[in-house]
């Protein structure tokens, strides 16, 4: 994690957007249309999928991914024009929000603007043809940073989207570039734009390790925060997804959740999630509602910046096509849940969350208990994610307390606090 990393992100909420299927028409206008409600969610950093024009060659469905880029430098058409992304960037900006992009580095489309003009910039296989090294990749090839000339178009266009307001960029796949390129860039953007946040795509270990073994780039989360601000916590990410599989118990996530407050630096910031565009929705995982109002508040209270995946504030458990026109299901919006969201999102911006020293376990009775401390000051999260009966101990005081998400009383007795059907922080 880099030295200068502002450890306030960790209040921060990042809503991401797929602008393809967020609204009627799937424009920049949509999406600017639904700004004042999406900044009404507490969100901080709104975060673009790709925006950039699509390949055709070997696209994959009807329109193609979004990380499949043709030019690194323009405007997807579809979504509508440079002005209208810039007047795009100016709306969130007077909203008090930043506005952060998702840049494709590992990769372009096999009929990008640098395979057509700078065919040396490419990763070439043993036959001395094109190609990736992901197998299932089939609509992209690979580039190749052992071409210094490509380090300084990448970090160029990097300035660019920096200077026409950007404030942050997620980077797709991070791990699989060389450290030494995103050290770069960081110190060459920064020539341009000051405080810009540096979001990675850091990767499933299985992944890192498949990449290794085949003589590739595979950079750990360590190594990945040595330039970016925030990782994902895909270092977590098989068990929080096996438990809903049934393949590993609470407590074996959480005893990885709790390994990660040793092994990072002590101003490491997560990406906590449910859910995003490559994992299956939350409610698709938790189907029941009370549990997912749970696990909902769970997310936000963990130590890392906050994701919201467009749509989950409506419960669609559908997770939307890259390859095609597949828009977010609204109907299941409902304001209860979603003032739900506003209150631990008002919850989110304590200074604690962000300077609090953390802690976190998984009792006897599968309830998650988590805690921050900062001097005298503390605040404690009760998930009783299975909804079991019983108590659960805490580290407080016996005497009446507010749960900060509803105003309901809690009390705490002989330094326990009856287990309910709902998050408790206090």
């Amino acid at each position: 994690m880099a030295k200068t990393t502002d450890i306030t992100l960790r209040n921060k909420i990042i809503y991401s957007v797929y602008v393809r299927n967020h609204g009627k028409n799937g424009t920049f206008k949509d999406v600017e249309e639904d700004l004042e409600r999406i900044k009404s969610l507490g969100t901080d950093i709104i975060w673009f999928m790709p925006i950039h024009p699509i390949g055709v060659k070997n696209k994959k469905g009807s329109l193609g991914c979004p990380y499949a880029i043709k030019d690194y430098r323009a405007i997807n058409p579809e979504y509508g024009t440079l002005e209208d992304f810039k007047r795009l960037v100016d709306k969130i900006h007077r909203l008090g929000m930043k506005v952060m992009i998702d840049v494709v580095y590992n990769h372009t489309s096999p009929d990008s603007y640098l395979v057509e003009n700078h065919p040396e910039f490419f990763y070439r296989k043993r036959d001395g043809k094109m190609g990736n090294k992901v197998g299932d990749w089939t609509d992209i090839v690979d580039l190749d940073y052992n071409n210094r000339e490509l380090w300084d178009y990448q970090i160029e266009t990097l300035k660019y989207w920096a200077s026409l307001g950007v404030d942050g960029f997620r980077c797709d796949v991070a791990p699989l570039i060389p450290l030494e390129f995103w050290l770069k860039a960081r110190e060459e953007v920064a020539k341009v734009k000051e405080d810009v946040i540096w979001l990675a795509e850091s990767v499933h270990l299985s992944f890192i390790l498949a990449m290794r073994e085949n003589g590739f780039v595979g950079l750990s989360d360590s190594e990945v925060y040595q330039a970016f601000d925030i990782c994902y916590d895909y270092d977590v990410n098989d068990v929080y997804v096996g438990y809903f599989k049934g393949e590993n118990t609470l407590r074996d996530y959480i005893n990885r959740v709790k390994l990660q407050e040793a092994i990072y630096p002590n101003n490491y910031v997560k990406l906590r999630f449910l859910e995003n565009h490559d994992q299956p929705r939350a409610k698709k995982l938790i189907p029941d509602e009370t549990k997912l109002k749970i696990w909902t508040a769970f997310l936000y209270f963990q130590k890392g910046a906050t994701l919201i995946y467009a749509g989950q504030e409506a419960q669609d458990d559908n997770t939307p096509s890259l390859f095609d026109i597949d828009k977010v299901n609204w109907s299941g919006m409902k304001q209860e849940f979603v003032e739900y969201m506003k209150a631990l999102a008002n919850i989110k911006k304590k200074e604690i969350m962000a300077k609090g020293f953390y802690q976190i376990d998984c009792d006897v009775n599968n309830v998650i208990v988590a805690s921050y401390k900062m001097g005298d000051e503390k605040l404690v999260g009760i998930f009783n994610v299975e909804l079991n009966k019983g108590f659960v101990k805490v580290d407080l005081e016996d005497g009446i307390y507010k749960n900060l998400i509803d105003g309901e009383d809690v009390v705490v007795k002989d330094g326990k606090v009856e287990l309910k059907d709902r998050a408790i922080i206090i």
